[in-house]
C-alpha cells in the first residue's frame, strides 16, 4: 500500500523528520567513543570494588544533597505558578515536581516525559493546557538562563577550568565569560523592565517581574550548586577547587542539555573526566561518576517509584485517609497515569541491568569464592537465564507502556524468573534484592494495565526500536570493556570452567541478543488483526445498543451503516472509522461503557499502526485530551461545538427578547411545531423526501456522508422526527438523535423547501429547545461551528493561523462567522472540537482524506476492504 500524499516527497523531505534521532545518535556515538577512550585504562572490577569501599558519610552527605536539590527544583514549579497567577497547596506542588523531575532526569525525553507528568499532574488540578504549557516553558528559560549565567561566571573567575578542552588562553576565556554574563544579564534586566514577550515552542511568555526574576535565579543557583557539590563529593580529592569545578559541571552539564541525549549519558562524563587535574586517577573519577549516576538519578527515580506503588496501593483500598491524604487526592488520581511510563522505565533497567550482570565477572572476592563452589551447570545456566529474561523484560516494557494486561503478567513472571537466574548466576543476592524489589512495586499497579490486547498487536514504533538498539550495542559494549584483558579465541565459545567468566560472559551475551533480535521480528511483522467490511444488520442492531444505553447523541451517527464498526469484546462499547489510503479515520470518541473506551481507543491505535497506517481520531472533544497524548497524538483545534444549557431555559426575560419576538412572529405568520415518533404513517417519508430533494437541488453536490448523515428511509424511520408546517403543509423536518439516558440531544439533517418561510430555522431550534428543556433533558448540541475559536495570534500553531485566516476572510467559500453567530443567539456553551493525529503526520493529506470521506464516501452495500488494507 503507497500513500500518494508522500509519492512526490524529495528525498530530503523523507530523511528530515529522522534527522533528530540521526544528530542524538552520533553525538551519542562522539560522546561514547570518546568515553571509552579516556576510560581505555580501567579496570570495571576495581572500579566496582572502589565504589563499594566509598565511606559511609560520604555517600550519605551526597545523598543529602541530591534532595537538597530536588527541593530546590520545587521553587521552579512555585515561581512558575506564581508567574501565571495559580496557587496550589504546597504538598501538591512539592510531590507533583518531585515526580516530574524525578521521572525527567532519569528516563530523558523531555518532550515526551516532562510534557506528559506536567500535564497530568497539573490538568487534575484544575489548570488548563495553556497554563501548563507556560509552566514548562518558563522552568526551560529560567534553567537556561540561570545555568548560562552561573556557568560562565564561573569560568570568568576560574578561566583555566576547561584548560583541557579549550585551545584558548586564561585572558580569552575570561573576557568572552565575562561579556556573555554581562549580555544574558543585561538582556534579562531589559526583558524585565520593557515588559517584552519570549515565544519558546509556540508559547508565548510575557516577562515576569524583576523580583519574580530574581527569585528564580535564587532556586537555579541553589540547585546548580547542590548537584555540583553532590558531584564533587563523589570525586577523588584534587588540587581542583569548587568554585573551578563548579564550571566545569555546569559546562558539562550544557553539553549534555545541547546534546539532546537522554541525560546526557556519556557527554557529562566526558567532559567532567577531561576536565580534570591528571594527578586525578581515571579510575576513581569513573568510580565518583558511577556513583552520582546512581545517587542523583537513580535513587529519587527508586523513591518515585514507591510513592507510585504506595498511591497505587492506596487508591485500590477503601479505608479512610487522613485530611493530608485526601487534598492530595486528585494529584493521586493524575500521578496514576503515569504508572506505565514509570513501570517500562523500571522494566527497561531491570532487563539491561540483567543482561549486563551475566556478562560481568565477580567484583567481589566472596563473589570469587562463591563462583567457585557453584556447581557448573548452576554457573552456565545462571548466566544464560540472566541474559534470556534480560531480553525478556526489554521487549516486556513496550507491552507496559501501552498498558497491555498480559505484559504486566510477563514482567511478574520475567521479575521472578530473574530473581532465580541472580541468585543462581554466584549467588547475586544483591541484584535479586533489587528485582525483588522491583516486583514488590510493580504489584500493587495492576489496575493500570486494563488492556486486554496482545502484546504483539502493534509493531514497534522507531524511537523504540532505536532505543532497543542502543541498549544492545550498550550490552556489547560492556561485554568488551569487562573482558578487554582477555584476548579472543575461538575456543572459548566451547570453554566450561567455574573460574573463566569470559566464556560465560560470550555465550550470555549471544543467547540475549538472539532472543531480542527474535522477539523484535515475532512482533514487528505480525499483521493487523482486524477486517474492514460494512457492517450487517445483526451487528448495526448490537451497536444500537449500545448506543441507546450511553449519554452521547452524535454516537447514533455510527448506525447509518457506512461506516466500519469496532466493538469491544464484552459488546458494550463500539468505535466508528474508515480507511482512506493510509489514514485510519475513527470518527468522535468511542462511546459505551466508560470503563471500556480507552482500551477500544488504543485497540485501534495499535491496529492502524500494525497495518502501516496512521490513526486518526476525528471530531473529538476535550474529555481524553489526556488519552491522546498519552498515544503520543497532537490535537489540531477544528472549531467549536454549540450546546445549550437546557434547565431553566425559555424565553422570558431581557436576554430573550430578539429570541421571543422571532417566534411570536414565526407563529403569527403560521408556523407549527411537531415531534413526530416511529412508526410513522404511510407516505410520510416520501413527503420527507420531496423535501429533501427541494433542499438538495440548491446545494453544490449530492448527500455527504461519514460525518454527517444522508436521506435513507431505513435510517430516518428508526428515531423521532421534528416537523415544521406551514398552514397545514410540511415545510420543514430535522431528524432526532436521542438516547434512552435523556441526558442530551440533537439533530443531524435538518432540510426545508425552496421558498420556505423567513425565520424558518431559527423557529425550529427555539421549539426544539423549549420541548427537551420540557422533557427534562439536560442539553441540546446545536451542531460544530467550524473553525471558530482558532486565533492567529503570534506564536500559535501554522494550522491554527490559517484556520482563523480562513474562518475570517473564507465567506465566498462558505458563511463561517455566519454560521457562529446564528448559534449565538441561543446563548450555548462554545466547547472545542479538535482532530488527533500522529505528530509528523502530513495534515494537508489527513484533510484531503476526511474530505473524501465526506463528499463521497462508500455507501451501504460497498465493500471498503478495496483501501489497501489487509486484515
Amino acid at each position: 500500500m503507497t500513500d500518494a500524499s508522500t509519492a512526490h516527497l524529495t528525498p530530503w523531505q523523507r530523511v528530515k523528520p529522522l534527522l533528530p534521532y540521526i544528530v542524538t545518535a552520533a553525538l551519542f556515538g562522539a560522546g561514547a567513543f570518546a568515553l571509552y577512550r579516556l576510560l581505555a585504562p580501567v579496570d570495571l572490577r576495581s572500579v566496582l570494588t572502589q565504589a563499594r569501599a566509598t565511606p559511609w558519610h560520604i555517600l550519605a552527605l551526597a545523598v543529602l544533597t541530591t534532595f537538597a536539590s530536588y527541593a530546590a527544583l520545587i521553587g521552579y514549579d512555585r515561581s512558575a505558578l506564581r508567574y501565571i497567577g495559580k496557587d496550589l497547596p504546597g504538598p501538591v506542588v512539592a510531590l507533583g515536581s518531585f515526580l516530574g523531575y524525578a521521572f525527567g532526569n532519569t528516563i530523558g525525553a523531555g518532550p515526551i516525559t516532562g510534557g506528559a507528568v506536567r500535564y497530568r499532574v497539573y490538568s487534575a488540578l484544575g489548570l488548563s493546557t495553556q497554563d501548563i504549557a507556560a509552566i514548562a516553558a518558563f522552568a526551560s528559560v529560567a534553567f537556561g538562563f540561570g545555568a548560562t549565567i552561573i556557568g560562565f561566571g564561573a569560568l570568568a573567575i576560574h578561566p583555566l577550568a576547561l584548560g583541557h578542552l579549550l585551545p584558548f588562553g586564561s585572558g580569552p576565556i575570561r573576557n568572552v565569560s565575562l561579556a556573555v554574563v554581562i549580555v544574558v544579564t543585561g538582556l534579562l534586566f531589559w526583558i524585565a523592565f520593557r515588559r517584552t514577550e519570549i515565544t519558546v515552542r509556540g508559547v508565548t511568555l510575557r516577562a515576569p517581574t524583576p523580583g519574580l526574576m530574581a527569585a528564580q535565579f535564587v532556586f537555579t543557583a541553589v540547585d546548580m550548586l547542590l548537584a555540583a557539590t553532590t558531584l564533587y563529593l563523589l570525586l577523588p580529592p584534587s588540587e581542583l577547587g569548587f568554585a573551578t569545578f563548579l564550571a566545569v559541571y555546569a559546562a558539562a552539564v550544557m553539553a549534555g542539555v545541547l546534546s539532546h541525549v537522554p541525560g546526557g549519558v556519556g557527554v557529562l562524563e566526558t567532559v567532567v573526566i577531561a576536565a580534570l587535574p591528571a594527578s586525578v586517577p581515571v579510575e576513581q573519577a569513573a568510580t565518583g561518576l558511577l556513583l552520582y549516576r546512581i545517587i542523583y538519578y537513580l535513587l529519587p527515580f527508586a523513591v518515585a517509584l514507591v510513592l507510585l506503588a504506595l498511591t497505587e496501593a492506596r487508591m485500590a483500598s477503601s479505608r479512610a485517609a487522613g485530611p493530608l491524604v485526601q487534598s492530595l487526592a486528585p494529584l493521586a488520581r493524575s500521578v496514576s497515569a503515569l504508572v506505565p511510563l514509570a513501570m517500562a522505565a523500571m522494566m527497561l533497567g531491570s532487563g539491561l541491568l540483567l543482561m549486563v550482570s551475566s556478562l560481568l565477572p565477580p567484583t567481589s572476592d566472596l563473589a570469587e569464592e562463591l563462583e567457585v563452589l557453584t556447581p557448573l551447570a548452576i554457573a552456565e545456566g545462571g548466566a544464560l537465564l540472566a541474559s534470556i529474561f534480560g531480553a525478556m523484560m526489554l521487549v516486556i516494557a513496550h507491552g507496559l507502556l501501552r498498558r497491555v494486561q498480559g505484559a504486566w503478567w510477563l514482567a511478574v513472571l520475567a521479575l521472578a524468573g530473574g530473581i532465580v537466574a541472580s541468585v543462581a548466576n554466584a549467588l547475586d543476592i544483591e541484584r535479586a534484592v533489587f528485582l525483588g524489589a522491583a516486583l514488590l512495586i510493580l504489584w500493587p499497579t495492576r489496575r493500570e494495565f486494563f488492556r486486554t490486547t496482545r502484546l504483539t498487536r502493534q509493531a514497534f514504533g522507531l524511537r523504540w526500536l532505536l532505543l532497543i538498539t542502543a541498549l544492545g550495542a550498550s550490552v556489547v559494549a560492556v561485554l568488551f570493556f569487562a573482558h578487554k584483558a582477555t584476548p579472543y579465541a575461538h575456543e572459548l565459545w566451547w570453554q566450561f570452567a567455574t573460574d573463566a567468566s569470559a566464556p560465560r560472559a560470550l555465550r550470555a551475551a549471544l543467547v540475549g541478543m538472539v532472543v531480542l533480535v527474535l522477539s523484535l521480528l515475532v512482533f514487528a511483522l505480525r499483521p493487523g488483526r482486524l477486517t474492514h467490511a460494512l457492517p450487517t444488520a445483526e451487528e448495526l442492531a448490537q451497536v444500537r445498543a449500545i448506543v441507546a444505553a450511553q449519554p452521547d447523541p452524535e454516537a447514533n451517527i455510527a448506525l447509518t451503516g457506512d461506516k466500519c464498526l469496532m466493538v469491544s469484546e464484552s459488546g458494550r462499547a463500539a468505535l466508528m472509522y474508515r480507511i482512506r489510503g493510509r489514514s485510519w479515520i475513527a470518527l468522535h470518541e468511542p462511546f459505551g461503557e466508560p470503563s471500556e473506551l480507552a482500551p477500544l481507543a488504543w485497540d485501534f491505535h495499535d491496529a492502524a499502526y500494525a497495518a502501516n497506517a496512521r490513526p486518526v481520531f476525528y471530531s473529538v472533544g476535550a474529555d481524553l485530551i489526556p488519552l491522546w497524548l498519552e498515544m503520543g497524538l497532537g490535537l489540531v483545534k477544528l472549531g467549536e461545538e454549540a450546546v445549550v444549557p437546557l434547565p431553566g431555559f425559555s424565553l422570558q426575560g431581557p436576554e430573550r427578547k430578539r429570541l421571543r419576538t422571532a417566534h411570536n412572529r414565526a407563529l403569527r405568520d403560521g408556523l407549527s411545531f411537531e415531534v413526530l415518533k416511529p412508526p410513522f404513517a404511510p407516505g410520510f417519508m416520501e413527503e420527507l423526501r420531496a423535501i429533501s430533494d427541494s433542499w438538495l437541488a440548491t446545494k453544490a453536490g449530492a448527500e455527504k456522508g461519514f460525518s454527517v448523515g444522508a436521506f435513507d428511509p431505513d435510517v430516518l424511520s428508526q428515531a423521532p422526527i421534528a416537523v415544521v408546517r406551514h398552514e397545514g403543509r410540511t415545510v420543514a423536518f430535522a431528524n432526532l438523535w436521542l438516547t434512552e439516558t435523556k441526558t442530551s440531544a440533537t439533530i443531524d439533517l435538518m432540510r426545508h423547501v425552496e421558498n420556505a418561510p423567513g425565520g424558518l430555522m431559527e423557529f425550529l431550534f427555539t421549539e426544539l429547545l423549549l420541548h427537551f428543556a420540557a422533557e427534562g433533558y439536560d442539553e441540546f448540541s446545536l451542531g460544530n461551528a467550524p473553525l471558530s475559536g482558532l486565533e492567529a495570534r503570534r506564536g500559535a500553531a501554522l494550522s491554527t493561523r490559517l484556520g482563523a485566516l480562513v474562518y475570517r476572510h473564507g465567506q465566498q467559500f462558505y458563511n463561517f462567522e455566519g454560521l457562529r453567530a446564528f448559534k449565538e443567539k441561543f446563548g450555548p456553551d462554545w466547547r472545542p472540537i479538535y482532530v488527533a493525529v500522529p505528530p509528523r503526520a502530513n495534515l494537508l493529506s489527513i484533510a484531503a482524506d476526511v474530505v473524501a470521506l465526506i463528499g463521497g464516501g462508500a455507501r451501504k452495500g460497498d465493500d471498503v476492504r478495496s483501501a489497501g488494507v489487509s486484515g
